[in-house]
């Protein structure tokens, strides 16, 4: 055979390498929040994570997609999904990890160790976590319905995966979705049309059969779900709907179709319709809407971890493609304009991880007053910005590897499976619009007995002060565009605004000096035009690249 080239000056691939200790950003950020943690856990869980075996696992999952069997055979109805095998490996191995509902039944730190592992195994780019976040949002939310609660909490928190379509009491472990989106309605889910009419009293509680669609129904596989829906008298409330009734049979779920999205393949979104369903009610009749807020501040705590983690798998890999590849006769990491490009990107992965894990402890700790005015302010902030900024990241970073990072290879392009899943997040649990407007409502809030959201961000910033002339007169300047803001036309730059002071405050206080004075030069300035690899000429290229490369 002749021979007709060489392969050489193609980079080995980003495998077998431990995930969480070369992310110097989430190991200082945890230290900061948790001092004195052990980090074998999570030295473990980077090792798995990292290797050739896991990320086999997430490109089945993504390239063989879920397929949706509505009859079997003989014609019965049987609203089936059927997943590939790497699918249900990832399942296990996320709640195994207790990702999902585990934190809940833990002590104090559980919900920042969660977000860490959250953070590292969101790197695999799975697809599958969706059902796991919801899982997670759910749980507490049960509350409202304390015989539910009662029987289901115990499975929602086991760290064993069953996915059998059978009772939950036959069951060792359980997972929860969610469905409030209809096709009218969107965001607006007070437009909803799904109709709920309470037909009897039982142990549970209201039962009401239940009788519309769901236009964005995700993982339908999972053992039960919170919906929404219109009662006759009540107005909107929240219904818990189980897949299999306690005795044994079917709910009257119908599966219509998976739907085709860009990406997030592996996890099968659907649309549904209920016919006559039976769903018990949670909480007080007409309170739907303050279930959904309960619920939505932790599903956008996960969109804000999984972006982070997802934005620092795409650093990795342009770091591992540029400090093998040549071009011009040097490695494309040491090409001045490169180099920018990337300590650009790590500065902005490293203030998404900490932002996101900041927001995490905030939710970890629930009955702090401060903590409670954080949530407040940082779930919208920081599900805003970062999943913003997870997009732009994944495209520039994708444009280190050149066409490479452009193809897919049958799943083996992880960056290219990044990019397509940037977009999600954003989108899922609230657009941008949405969140600003929500940040606009915690301003105007006024006070509780922690004081004023304002109060609170300012003591948030506090630490900062002093340590840079370009963040003192940023922070400075913040109050009194907040006290001024009585059109919601700037509630973007303001939200962004925001998470940029926070960003800054938390690099100051658990990442070296030389990572905040870039960030506040760069960020906070007043020229910054959002485009990487912009950084001015005194910026600590070298150092800042060396903490940001992997393992």
């Amino acid at each position: 055979m002749t021979i007709t080239h060489d392969v050489f000056n193609q980079p080995e691939p980003l495998v077998d390498i431990n995930l969480y200790a070369g992310n110097r950003a989430l190991r200082d950020a945890l230290g900061f929040h948790l001092p004195g943690r052990d980090e074998a856990a999570s030295l473990a869980q980077g090792a798995r994570w990292g290797s050739t075996e896991w990320q086999t696992h997430a490109r089945l999952a993504n390239t063989h997609q879920p397929r949706l069997l509505t009859h079997d055979r003989f014609g019965r109805r049987v609203d089936r999904v059927e997943f590939h095998p790497s699918y249900h490996a990832l399942m296990g191995e996320a709640v195994a990890a207790g990702l999902h509902g585990t934190p809940w039944s833990l002590g104090p730190g559980a919900h920042v160790e969660r977000a860490a592992a959250f953070m590292l195994f969101t790197e695999l780019e799975p697809s599958i976590l969706c059902p796991i976040s919801m899982t997670y949002a759910v749980t507490p939310a049960l509350r409202a319905n304390a015989a539910v609660t009662q029987d289901w909490f115990g499975k929602l928190a086991s760290t064993a995966y069953d996915p059998r379509l059978v009772p939950f009491t036959d069951k060792p472990g359980v997972t929860m979705g969610m469905g409030m989106t209809e096709k009218q309605g969107g965001s607006d889910v007070r437009a909803n049309t799904t109709r709920a009419l309470i037909v009897e009293q039982t142990p549970w509680g209201a039962r009401a059969e239940v009788t519309g669609h769901k236009w964005f129904f995700s993982a339908p596989m999972c053992d039960a779900f919170l919906i929404l829906a219109q009662e006759e008298e009540g107005g909107l409330s929240c219904f818990f709907l189980p897949r299999v009734l306690p005795d044994g049979s079917l709910n009257a779920i119908q599966i219509q179709r998976l739907k085709d999205k860009l990406g997030n393949h592996a996890n099968a979104s659907s649309e549904v319709e209920f016919h006559a369903a039976s769903a018990w009610r949670v909480g007080e009749p007409g309170r739907g809407v303050v279930q959904i807020l309960e619920m939505g501040t932790l599903t956008r705590l996960d969109c804000a971890l999984g972006t982070a983690g997802l934005m620092r798998h795409a650093l990795s890999l342009a770091l591992n493609h540029t400090a093998q590849r040549m071009a011009f006769g040097k490695k494309l990491i040491d090409q001045p304009l490169m180099k920018n490009v990337l300590t650009d990107m790590a500065l902005e992965s490293e203030a998404a991880t900490a932002l996101a894990l900041r927001l995490a402890r905030a939710i970890d700790r629930q009955d702090d007053p401060f903590e409670a005015l954080m949530r407040r302010v940082l779930t919208p902030v920081a599900k805003f910005w970062i999943c913003k900024r997870g997009s732009m990241l994944g495209q520039e970073a994708m444009e280190c590897l050149g066409g490479n990072g452009y193809v897919e290879e049958a799943g083996e392009g992880v960056m290219a499976r990044i990019y397509r899943e940037m977009p999600l997040n954003s989108i899922w649990e609230g657009a941008g619009n949405i969140m600003a407007l929500d940040l606009l409502r915690a301003l105007r809030g006024g006070s509780s007995k922690g004081g004023s959201v304002a109060d609170a961000l300012a003591a948030e910033l506090a630490p900062a002060r002093g340590a840079n002339a370009a963040f003192d007169r940023f922070a400075a300047a913040l109050p009194a565009r907040i006290e001024a803001m009585a059109d919601e036309i700037e509630a973007r730059r303001l939200a962004q605004d925001v998470a940029l002071a926070v960003q800054a405050s938390l690099l100051r206080r658990h990442a070296p000096d030389f990572v905040f004075e870039a960030f506040c030069a760069s960020r906070l300035g007043g020229d910054w035009g959002q485009a990487f690899g912009t950084l001015p000429a005194a910026t600590a290229f070298d150092a800042i690249v060396a903490r940001a490369m992997p393992c």
